[in-house]
């Protein structure tokens, strides 16, 4: 293949503008807040599932401090109809009397069981109160700062994609200049050498992979038309001869 001089050192504008698309492309890719985000969104989900299971139980504790106080007042209602049957005498047999006192003692334990029970669900019930708004406290702090790292990527990106829409520009601009078939054979190359398709010869070593041509190499670049398109016989890549190449 045969290219102007010209058009292969414009080759490698192209490669540099897409060296700084990759970079620019892997820059988005590797944000810190990425990384910050995902922390703080896995917290999130962790502190939601604790809040659900601490309001779940102050809801169960709130319908058995129901309960409870329902049997006390069922309990102190029954208590009372005794006592003033005991108080207005009209129970006159012993053992009637000896039976009713019985009730009212067992009605009194069983009143002071219950409201022990009511106590106990109370403190249960205000623990879990207290739990979801300690955690509600948190769910609010981390959330904010979720929604600072979500903007601060947010913004960080826009000035990326801002740079890579202008590179993309210049870089169409500068490839439109490129004989088809000299880029197409470069983006060939390009796609299966890990983004590098042009390398420039500079001091008889090829930049695409670092290494020196050795002297039949050299001679044969040597040798080679100006407007031959030379490749490199290490790495395959078009080497792109110039004033600093060393020939």
């Amino acid at each position: 293949m045969n290219a102007e001089p010209a058009d292969q050192i414009r080759l490698l504008d192209v490669q540099d503008l897409d060296v700084r698309l990759q970079q620019l492309r892997y820059k988005k890719r590797s944000l810190p807040e990425h990384a910050e985000i995902e922390s703080l969104t896995k917290d999130l989900t962790q502190l939601r599932d604790l809040h659900v299971a601490a309001t779940t139980e102050e809801s169960d504790c709130a319908r058995e401090q129901t309960k409870a106080e329902q049997d006390v007042d069922q309990v102190r209602q029954r208590a009372a109809r005794d006592q003033k049957r005991l108080d207005s005498g009209a129970v006159t047999s012993p053992k009637d009397l000896e039976n009713l006192q019985r009730e009212i003692t067992s009605l009194a334990k069983r009143q002071g069981d219950l409201e022990d029970v009511v106590l106990e669900v109370m403190e249960r019930r205000e623990s879990a109160q207290e739990r979801a708004g300690e955690l509600a406290e948190r769910l609010s702090s981390v959330q904010a700062k979720a929604d600072d790292a979500t903007s601060r990527r947010d913004a960080a990106a826009a000035a990326i994609d801002a740079d890579v829409s202008s590179a993309a520009k210049e870089r169409e601009v500068v490839a439109g200049s490129i004989p088809a078939d000299l880029l197409k054979l470069y983006d060939k190359l390009r796609e299966k050498e890990g983004g590098v398709g042009a390398a420039k010869l500079f001091q008889r070593r090829c930049e695409g992979c670092r290494l020196e041509l050795n002297i039949t190499e050299l001679n044969e670049v040597r040798a080679a038309a100006a407007d031959s398109v030379v490749r490199c016989e290490n790495c395959r890549r078009i080497l792109v001869r110039t004033s600093e190449s060393g020939l």
